[in-house]
């Protein structure tokens, strides 16, 4: 298990360094126990404050699953249907829910609207990344900003996945409605106190009088660390602040079908119901990823069920996934953006269920592109380009002088041996052959044949 351990320690420094993380936690649950718990980096740069397994982050829209199990509870008394329209529940109601959207549709990002960026304009305003102003202080706030949104509709309720933000706004205010309280004051009192989630913190006085947060950071243009704003006011989307070890108890309580130390938080049936991939995503990249209750279900991981969720409000992300099959689950928080943390919990997850993790799609394609780069040149030298990878993409970069000229190769087939990517120049449409010999690396495009120097 050490040696476990250590090339997990691996992984996540060397990612932290690639992605210019300032500092994350880690924690780890197996067989109903942590079985390792850690902090990496800084949780503040400037005075060198080291990242622990009790530091403080934003989880983010790991927060929808707070919610969607708080309506799950409501259902479960009988306060609430999930088939009921959203319009029965919120006294203000935004025209762009008027059209038949059930809480259903709410819960799984169906109710045909695309994403109105509230969060996007009001995180980015708050930190400092745009001159876009939105103080939407109270979720009311948020209503009236999308209120006249309704032409912004794509599609019919239930047909089409487009992740809203504000549609978990609106459960949050019917979680207040119809249960009497405010929506933090439930989600202690169901969800947090009956786990002994004691430093999970959603009003900003809890928070600042813990004074564990870490400090949020965005990355300057030469690539510094510079501290930000906390986007304080984020709310049933993705506003809860906690730590990876009372994030460890309500990982375990899923994995555990509702149940913690003998305590019923939620009926099984209502996890599975949680659990069920009721929309598929339009983006994939495990493949047969789908949507449930606040919940994103995978549903081929190395041939198990992997049910997960990530979160980010830019300068805090957080991820959470499990396995129950294997009763596995990890948790990650951050404060800041950059390598994606489900990237690295997915990597964990394969490694603790005892799979390569080298398989995963945007580790062996990574390789694939980064073999690739390099500074190329035909035949004795005459003319030089640099493959340069960007994210996901590789750049094919030629000069002409002062003039740069840098063209975007997508891809369209990838092998460690072969790889075939698309571009348009001119409006000419090439396409771009790697191959991949010993000791060699070459590429066709257009008249060219280049070769690695």
């Amino acid at each position: 298990m050490d040696e476990l351990f250590h090339q997990i320690d691996q992984f996540v420094l060397d990612r932290l360094s690639e992605g210019k993380l300032p500092g994350l936690s880690l924690a780890i649950v197996k067989d109903n126990k942590v079985i390792y718990t850690r902090g990496y980096g800084f949780s503040d740069v400037s005075n060198a404050r080291q990242a622990l397994s009790d530091t403080l982050y934003c989880i983010g829209s790991i927060t929808k699953s707070f919610t969607a199990l708080a309506i799950m509870q409501l259902v479960e008394a009988g306060k609430l249907s999930l088939k009921d329209p959203v319009d029965n529940y919120l006294d203000y109601v935004p025209d762009v829910f008027e059209k038949n959207v059930t809480i259903h549709h709410l819960l799984t990002h169906s109710s045909g609207v695309p994403a109105l960026g509230y969060a996007e304009a009001f995180i980015r305003g708050l930190v400092g990344l745009d001159d876009k102003w939105l103080p939407v202080t109270q979720p009311i706030d948020v209503m009236t900003f999308i209120d006249g949104a309704n032409d912004w509709r794509e599609a019919e309720p239930g047909e089409k996945f487009f992740y809203l933000n504000e549609g978990y706004v609106a459960l949050g205010m019917i979680i207040s409605r119809v249960s009497g309280m405010p929506y933090d004051v439930y989600i202690k009192k169901n969800i947090l106190e009956p786990l002994g989630m004691n430093r999970t913190y959603m009003a900003p006085e809890d928070i600042e009088r813990d004074g564990g947060l870490a400090k949020p950071y965005i990355l300057g243009e030469n690539g510094e660390f510079q501290e930000a704003g906390f986007p304080y006011g984020i709310y049933a989307d993705g506003g809860i602040v906690s730590n990876v070890l009372d994030m460890a108890k309500y990982l375990m309580m899923y994995i555990n079908k509702g149940r913690t130390n003998g305590k019923k938080i939620v009926d099984e049936k209502s996890v599975e119901m949680m659990e069920t991939p009721y929309i598929e995503l339009p983006y994939k990249v495990l493949g047969k990823e789908a949507y449930g209750y606040g919940l994103k279900v995978t549903q081929d991981f190395y041939g198990f069920k992997l049910v997960d969720h990530s979160g980010s409000i830019l300068v805090h992300t957080g991820y959470m996934g499990y396995v129950r099959d294997k009763g596995v689950g990890v948790v990650l928080l951050a404060n800041g953006s950059g390598y994606p943390l489900s990237f690295i919990g997915q990597y964990i997850l394969a490694m603790l269920i005892d799979e390569d993790p080298e398989e995963l799609p945007f580790i062996w394609k990574d390789k694939v592109l980064r073999k690739l780069e390099g500074t190329y040149q035909l035949y004795k030298g005459t003319v030089k380009a640099d493959v340069e990878k960007r994210g996901s993409l590789l750049y094919l970069i030629m000069k002409e002088g002062a003039r740069k000229i840098e063209t975007p190769l997508f891809p369209l087939k990838l092998s460690y041996g072969y790889a075939i990517f698309k571009t348009i120049s001119y409006w000419r449409e090439y396409t771009v052959e790697f191959r991949v010999k010993e000791g060699s690396v070459e590429f066709i495009y257009e008249r060219y044949k280049f070769r690695k120097i």
